[in-house]
C-alpha cells in the first residue's frame, strides 16, 4: 500500500495517535486489521492516513486531521513526508534492506535511510530545537528507535538542541534484533548513531548492564506483569527531569 500511494509508512504515526488518544472507541478501531481479500492484514488508521494524505494534499496535514477528530493532546509530526528504506548493516559487513527484514536480522552495527537526502517536515525541526526535554524509547531498538535517528536532519536537530536527551531503555532484549543486549549494549548502539544520551533511564529489575554507563537512571518502570512500561510510573520519572 504505501508503494502505491508514494507517502512515508504511516504504521508508527498511527500508534503514536492511538497512545496519546486515551480510551476510546475510535482509537482502538484505528488499530483493526482486516482479513478480507485486497485490505488483507492491513489496519484501518493506515488506510484512513492514506485517504487522508490525498485529501489534505500532505502527510503532515493528514496527521494533524486525524489528531484533530481522536481530540489527541500534543502533536505527531513524521520524521520523513516521502517513503523511504531502512537499510542495515550488520558486524560481518552484510547489508539488509526493508524493516522486516532488519527486523528480523541478529548482530546490526548501524543502520540508514536511503535516500539519504529525504524531505523532513520543518516543523520536525522546529519541535526538536524547541522541546524542554528531548526522549527517545522504548521500542524496536534499530527499526523504530534509530530508524528516526538515521534521518540526518533530525539527528542534526537532536544534537543542536539545548534539552536534555533522555534515552528510555527497553525493559528486554527483542528476539532477533536486539538479542542479548544489556543497558550498555543499547546505549552503544545509540552512540554509534550519533546520539549520546545525557539520562539513560531504566529499570533494573528487568534488564542489567547499566554500570559505567553515563547518565544511568534506575527506576521502577515495568508493570505488574513485567511485559510493559507502566505508563504512570515512566510519565513520573520523565515528568522530574524536566528541566
Amino acid at each position: 500500500m504505501r508503494s502505491a500511494r508514494d507517502q512515508a509508512a504511516p504504521g508508527d504515526l498511527r500508534k503514536c495517535l492511538v497512545a496519546l488518544a486515551g480510551d476510546s472507541l475510535l482509537a482502538a478501531t484505528l488499530e483493526h486489521r482486516f482479513d478480507e481479500a485486497e485490505l488483507r492484514g492491513h489496519a484501518l488508521g493506515n488506510l484512513l492516513l492514506s485517504a487522508l494524505t490525498q485529501h489534505t494534499g500532505s502527510l503532515v496535514g493528514a496527521v494533524d486531521e486525524l489528531a484533530r477528530i481522536l481530540e489527541v493532546s500534543g502533536r505527531v509530526l513524521p520524521a520523513t513526508t516521502v517513503p523511504v528504506d531502512l537499510v542495515a548493516r550488520t558486524l560481518e559487513g552484510r547489508e539488509v534492506r526493508g524493516q522486516v527484514e532488519v527486523m528480523a536480522s541478529g548482530g546490526i552495527d548501524r543502520v540508514r535511510i536511503d535516500p539519504l537526502d529525504a524531505p523532513v517536515p520543518g516543523d520536525a525541526i522546529d519541535a526538536i530545537v524547541a522541546a524542554d526535554l528531548l526522549v527517545v524509547g522504548p521500542g524496536s531498538l534499530f527499526t523504530s528507535v534509530l530508524a528516526a535517528a538515521a534521518v540526518p536532519a533530525v539527528r542534526d536537530a537532536v544534537a543542536s538542541a539545548a534539552a536534555p536527551l533522555v534515552y528510555v531503555c527497553n525493559l528486554h532484549p527483542q528476539e532477533r534484533e536486539s538479542l542479548g543486549y544489556d543497558v550498555g549494549d543499547h546505549v552503544a548502539a545509540l552512540e554509534r548513531h550519533g546520539l549520546v544520551p545525557d539520562v539513560v533511564v531504566y529499570d533494573p529489575d528487568q534488564l542489567g548492564g547499566a554500570e559505567g554507563v553515563v547518565g544511568a537512571w534506575a527506576a521502577r518502570l515495568a508493570d505488574e506483569a513485567g511485559t510493559a512500561h507502566d505508563h504512570g510510573r515512566l510519565g513520573a520519572v520523565l515528568g522530574s527531569l524536566v528541566p
